[in-house]
């Protein structure tokens, strides 16, 4: 499995990080969604005196990063959580900021290429998505036990499905015949409900139902939402954030967040900053960055990433 992945924008995750590593005699950076450790292993070769902290809530993850990274041992500190908990893992560390912080969202390939995890859409497997699997409502759970509405909402608003209130009608109809827990069932499900021209656009059509019940079940954007403010509170003044997004709304997220953090709060008409009220963070680029051409035609994951990054440049 690690010999397989290939992370996304690794090189230019490792540019945009290096500012806040470089001349710091221990630094410290967070990996929040450590997956396979791809990212955290090329920063821990690139950077002799770096500590990772890394954090996973998938336990086959951190199995497999463990061991990838066994050879800098001494250097690694993982935790089986969800980085909205930063701030209790930091305590547990001992200390209080960190001078970089990646967030790799989304599914890991880890997840998405296991045969019974339930990620993907064109394979066959039960119906979980789990990212803990040791915890919370399975997707087949939730297709048994949501109302229609709720089914709906989820669609509509995680998946951005336009036919969300079909698909859910669909769902309800089919559960009564006999439980959907299977991804190939679902997959035929949606097929048979979406219109034969929407079909033929945009990929897979069960591509967005799949997505919205993945961030239902985990609860993905709660937590982006969560850990964002926090992240920004435990950089230290030089320290840089690059988040790695792979669906709209968790960039839309990222992109609020870091244009609050940017602001400046001197009121407007004033012809110079407060004392005080200047930001405390700057953009690293405006907007956000795509994969290069290159790196997609290698790793066709890299396709839909969008890379933000932020600094701290004042306590």
């Amino acid at each position: 499995m690690t010999e397989l992945h290939l992370p996304v924008s690794l090189n230019r995750t490792i540019e945009l990080l290096a500012p806040s590593i470089e001349g710091k005699e221990h630094p410290v950076v967070v990996d929040g969604t450590l997956g396979l450790a791809g990212h955290s292993l090329a920063l821990l070769e690139r950077f002799p005196h770096l500590t990772i902290i890394g954090i996973d809530r998938d336990s086959e993850a951190i199995e497999h990063a463990s061991k990838r990274l066994s050879s800098y041992s001494s250097r690694v500190r993982i935790y089986h959580d969800t980085y909205d908990n930063l701030r209790g893992i930091l305590g547990n560390f001992g200390t209080e900021y960190v001078d970089g912080i990646l967030l790799d969202l989304g599914v890991s390939s880890l997840q998405l290429d296991s045969d019974d995890r339930g990620f993907s859409y064109s394979r066959e497997s039960a119906l979980d998505m789990r990212m803990n699997r040791s915890r919370g409502l399975t997707a087949a759970e939730v297709l048994a036990t949501y109302s229609e509405s709720d089914l709906s909402r989820i669609l509509r608003e995680f998946g951005e499905e336009r036919f969300a209130k079909k698909i859910a009608q669909a769902i309800v109809a089919e559960r009564e015949l006999s439980p959907i827990t299977s991804s190939n069932r679902l997959v035929e499900l949606i097929k048979q409900v979406i219109p034969a021209p929407a079909r033929r656009l945009g990929g897979n059509p069960a591509k967005r139902t799949f997505q919205a019940l993945r961030i239902e079940v985990n609860g993905e954007l709660s937590i982006l939402e969560r850990a964002l403010p926090i992240a920004l509170e435990r950089l230290a003044v030089g320290g840089r954030m690059v988040v790695l997004s792979f669906q709209s709304l968790e960039d839309k997220i990222v992109k609020r967040a870091f244009v609050e953090a940017t602001a400046k709060r001197t009121p407007r008409g004033l012809p110079v900053d407060l004392p005080g009220m200047e930001s405390k963070f700057a953009l690293v680029f405006n907007g956000s960055e795509k994969a290069s051409e290159s790196e997609i035609l290698i790793n066709p994951r890299a396709t839909s990433v969008r890379i933000r990054a932020i600094e701290r440049v004042a306590a």
